[in-house]
């Protein structure tokens, strides 16, 4: 993965508009939270191969990382805290946020086939 550019993710998300798609999203700040502070609460949320289909799609800066939004015909999907990507061999567009430890914070995933239900040796 590479830091975020903006402009060539924003033509990646262009490209999968209007087209049935498969979704990843996941956000956690894991066991990582509980390492540091034993009263702090671990948070996170996992979809994966959600099936839709996105009228359109916008990445913008935060300052700190990027948002992506992903607009449905009956609502949105979004993540915030992106800092990197890549569209890899198989032509899907991977992002995800890393913390300045590097771990892995939030991961937003298109592509036009289902990922796998297990972890492959290339995911």
């Amino acid at each position: 993965m590479e830091p975020i550019q903006q402009e060539n993710v924003q033509h990646v998300i262009d490209n999968f508009s209007k087209k049935p798609v498969y979704v990843h999203l996941e956000t956690t700040n894991g066991a990582y939270a509980s390492h540091f502070n034993e009263n702090a609460h671990n948070v996170g949320a996992f979809i994966r191969n959600a099936h839709v289909t996105y009228d359109h799609g916008k990445i913008i800066s935060t300052g700190g990382g990027y948002r992506v939004g992903l607009k449905l015909e009956l609502g949105w999907v979004y993540a915030e805290g992106l800092t990197d990507y890549e569209v890899d061999e198989y032509n899907r567009l991977l992002m995800a946020g890393h913390d300045q430890q590097g771990r892995l914070m939030v991961a937003l995933e298109i592509s036009e086939t289902p990922f796998a239900h297990e972890a492959d040796h290339h995911e």
